[in-house]
């Protein structure tokens, strides 16, 4: 039998992208850690495509093939300190950890919930926000991106009041709208930089204080 006639009788090998996918993920995986330390290191500015490049130890064509920009580095970024590997590209509200919030009847307890969630995604988030407001001031994409982003995050705090609501009354003489004024300010990645960084506190104690000022806040 000719060599060619048993090539052609031979079962060809499946094509195994495993490996390769593990590659890519890994990859992935270094350059968003680069960018998060040279964000932290350098600002937005500072830290350029080469530079992470560097510190990722990959060529700047492939952080172009991965992510195409800086801007939607740090949109990765925004979004994995938020969430797992599997949520990451699930909207905040479809995630599992907000809808166990939303089903949750007990306004006690629903505040308390809401304010894990925050601490959680504030302990991982309050400092990309805070390159942002620097970079915003001279990139023009970015501030574009942080408008957006901060009307979301109004957005869902105006959601969270209003499943709270669902479940019984606010105290007396407020509304929707000055609770959702109070739950934003509150949660906002400032106040938690504020009382973490600058007063040291924990996380836990953050989420402790903002899970009893909701209640005394908000609730009759």
């Amino acid at each position: 039998m000719s060599s060619s006639m048993t090539k052609s009788i031979l079962p060809r090998r499946k094509y195994d992208s495993t490996r390769r996918q593990a590659q890519a993920k890994q990859t992935r995986r270094q350059i968003l850690e680069a960018a998060r330390q040279l964000f932290t290191e350098r600002g937005y500015t500072g830290a350029t495509i080469e530079a992470i490049a560097a510190t990722a130890e990959v060529a700047p064509e492939t952080i172009y093939a991965v992510f195409k920009n800086k801007k939607k580095i740090l949109t990765s970024l925004l979004n994995l300190s938020t969430a797992t590997d599997a949520e990451e590209n699930l909207p905040i509200l479809q995630r599992a950890r907000p809808q166990a919030v939303s089903r949750e009847h007990d306004q006690h307890r629903q505040l308390q919930m809401f304010a894990q969630v925050v601490a959680d995604n504030l302990e991982g988030v309050a400092y990309l926000s805070e390159i942002m407001l620097v970079a915003a001031k001279t990139e023009p994409d970015i501030d574009k991106l942080l408008q957006y982003l901060l009307k979301q995050r109004w957005q869902h705090m105006a959601i969270a009041v209003r499943q709270v609501t669902f479940n019984g009354p606010l105290r007396e003489n407020m509304d929707e709208t000055d609770a959702t004024d109070i739950v934003g300010t509150l949660t906002s990645p400032e106040v938690f930089l504020l009382l973490t960084r600058e007063r040291g506190w924990s996380k836990e104690k953050y989420r402790e204080w903002l899970a009893k000022s909701l209640i005394r806040m908000l609730l009759p």
